[in-house]
């Protein structure tokens, strides 16, 4: 029997872990890099370890130190979540030299699967449709490759996943750069720039099966999930049952599945991924050999944890009759919640959550790895939680969903927010019409647009001004019940601009003796005021009576109500002339590091030519020359960290 178990992982998986394992009356152990120092895992241990640095390489990569962490604090087991050193078969072997139990399959199925390429050869004989493909390198005729396999083709880093050293081609033109970057960011993120080259299927959906098999070679199928709404190749919602499976196409994928499974002797928690096209034909992706990131949608449908099953079997214990005749019940869906910001072209966003809180209410489940006051870095992955909803039906779970993510208030960081909330309300995504293509067909910046965008703006910018009157009020040690800017005789407005994305907006208010004149850029709004504090505002405005809160925070105004969530810039009255910057100066779209400096200052440089790489949360983003001109300076190095907003570099005209 377990009884400790180190955790190699960190965030809401590492909590997710250790709540089960509580559970069971199991203790455990943290391992935390020097950013995660305070993060909630790290307390909801009853030990914890540190790995001191700060990228994933010199901490949650290092083999050595988590089992030197699991040996120092007497853990027998070791449970690797998903991510980092889940899918390293070396790890899993170094595991059981070290008498740990590693909660996870054996290092043989681990090692079948983890290149892609020698899984694609083993489904095959197993009898598992696959898609042609061919590891590239140095050496490759790409050229020849590619046609052999046929345009589009999908670059494709042979270990690892999360959408990370993926490249769409669809043409030879764009390939050699392709496969450049792609083997780059492989070996940035998995230490291993394997790539290989696999023929495109053009807005297929993704489903995959949830497979779990014991130490007597027992393996079954728990059903299939729909992943096809992605954003750069990742997940974003996921749902069980798929609306495209049927009880025939199921039990064929079930069997599929299955096979795949007992052809690498698996154990565990696993997953089979198919990509399917519009007929219903569907192709063996890969096997993730771990837990998946959306596994509650199984547990939701199923009513099975599959967190204590991988335990129980990790003991030696065969499948229960719970698991072997499991039924689907319901529906359910899961968002992810992301730092970054969509309309920018999904970059992640940093900083620090001044208030983190999604509503949990019945049949909604919110798996975390932040809190209000937690600090969002540039090293890891952006996903700040996921929430997933329970319903009778698949309407009831995305309705349920939906009102969960717009209840929320996230201050401190851009996220993905509206665009799972607009994505769950979309008459297309409600009739099942999803593919992987769902995001290029739909402009995520435009469905990710608040409706009413002109009431939000008026409500917010209006209550986020007599909130901040009503503060200044509150603070006042002199008359504090007059109102601010009041007048024996009226004259003017007292005003405040606030800037929301590229919009800026005035709001002029002046409180009469009767009642209160308020404008919006000029033009008069019927506003009442029932109440004000500097939190929260009470005001009815053209005739509906909404309440609204405020935080306030270096001059930003998170504002949140039934409308939805803004965060207002207040603009200053009188700026600063010396805060005018160069033309051509290119900014920092994103915190991270400098991966790569591509051109040297002096050089002539065309419009949408590369100019230097960013790195960034496991992802690369290229800085592009604006226009045609000549670099006349270059204000930052290789390996150097930059803030969002710092300049760059910059280019000038030609002559």
């Amino acid at each position: 029997m377990i009884q400790k178990i180190l955790v190699a992982n960190r965030g809401e998986i590492a909590a997710r872990v250790m709540r089960t394992a509580a559970g069971l009356g199991i203790r455990t152990v943290a391992v935390f890099s020097d950013p995660d120092a305070e993060a909630p895992f790290v307390a909801q241990a009853n030990e914890s370890v540190r790995l001191p640095g700060a990228s994933p390489r010199e901490t949650y990569l290092d083999a050595d130190k988590v089992i030197a962490a699991a040996l120092a604090t007497g853990a027998d087991a070791i449970h690797p979540g998903y991510g980092f050193l889940s899918e390293n078969a070396g790890f899993a072997r170094k595991c059981e030299q070290a008498g740990l139990t590693f909660i996870g399959p054996p290092a043989s199925a681990i090692d079948a699967m983890g290149s892609k390429l020698t899984a694609k050869k083993l489904m095959a004989d197993a009898g598992v449709p696959v898609l042609p493909s061919a590891e590239v390198d140095g050496d490759t005729d790409l050229a020849a490759v590619a046609a052999k396999i046929g345009f589009p083709v999908l670059v494709k880093a042979a270990f690892g996943g999360g959408g990370r050293g993926m490249r769409i081609v669809r043409e030879e033109a764009g390939l050699a750069d392709a496969v450049e970057r792609a083997t780059s960011e492989a070996a940035s993120a998995f230490g291993d720039g394997t790539v290989f080259i696999e023929r495109y299927l053009d807005a297929p959906r993704h489903i995959e099966v949830q497979i779990f098999g014991d130490t007597s070679g027992n393996v079954v199928s728990l059903f299939e999930r729909e992943c096809s709404i992605q954003r750069r190749y990742q997940k974003i919602i996921e749902e069980s049952p798929s609306p495209a499976v049927d009880d025939k196409l199921r039990a064929q994928l079930g069997e599929a599945a299955v096979a795949a499974g007992k052809a690498i002797g698996y154990v565990g928690a696993g997953t089979v991924e198919f990509v399917m096209d519009q007929a219903g034909e569907f192709f063996f992706l890969e096997v993730n050999t771990r837990l998946q990131v959306e596994h509650p949608v199984t547990e939701l449908v199923t009513g099975l944890d599959l967190v204590a099953l991988q335990i129980r079997v990790a003991e030696g214990a065969p499948l229960p009759a719970e698991v072997t005749d499991a039924t689907i019940t319901g529906s359910a869906i899961e968002a992810r919640l992301y730092a970054e910001d969509v309309p920018a072209g999904f970059l992640p966003s940093t900083g620090t959550l001044h208030v983190f809180e999604v509503p949990d209410g019945p049949g909604v489940r919110v798996d975390s790895g932040v809190r209000t006051g937690s600090v969002v870095s540039v090293h890891y992955d952006p996903m700040l939680a996921k929430v997933i909803a329970y319903g009778r039906d698949r309407a009831e779970a995305a309705r349920r969903l939906a009102t969960a993510l717009a209840d929320a208030r996230v201050h401190g960081v851009t996220t993905n927010r509206d665009l799972l909330v607009a994505i769950l309300r979309d008459d297309e995504f409600l009739a099942g019409r999803i593919d992987t293509g769902y995001l290029t067909r739909h402009d995520p910046a435009q469905l990710g647009a608040q409706p009413g965008g002109l009431d939000i703006l008026r409500t917010h910018t209006v209550a986020a001004a007599l909130a901040a009157e009503a503060g200044r009020r509150g603070r006042a040690t002199v008359l504090p019940a007059v109102p601010s800017g009041w007048r024996n005789v009226p004259t003017q407005s007292q005003l405040v601009g606030y800037r929301l994305g590229v919009t800026v907006v005035e709001v002029g208010y002046r409180f009469g003796r009767d009642r209160l004149h308020v404008t919006v850029d000029g033009e008069p709004v019927d506003v009442r005021l029932h109440a004000a504090s500097a939190t929260t505002v009470d005001l009815e405005l053209s005739g509906v009576r909404r309440l609204v809160t405020i935080r306030q925070v270096d001059g930003t105004s998170y504002v949140d109500s039934v409308l939805g969530s803004t965060a207002l810039v207040e603009t200053p009255r009188f700026p600063d002339p010396e805060a005018a910057e160069h033309t051509g100066s290119l900014r920092a779209p994103m915190p991270g590091s400098v991966l790569r400096v591509l051109v040297a200052t002096g050089s002539a440089v065309r419009k949408g030519q590369p100019l230097l790489v960013l790195e960034a949360m496991k992802m690369e983003h290229t800085v592009a020359a604006p226009a045609d001109g000549v670099l006349t300076e270059m204000s930052v190095s290789t390996g150097q960290q930059v803030d969002t907003g710092q300049v760059l570099a910059v280019v000038g005209d030609t002559d």
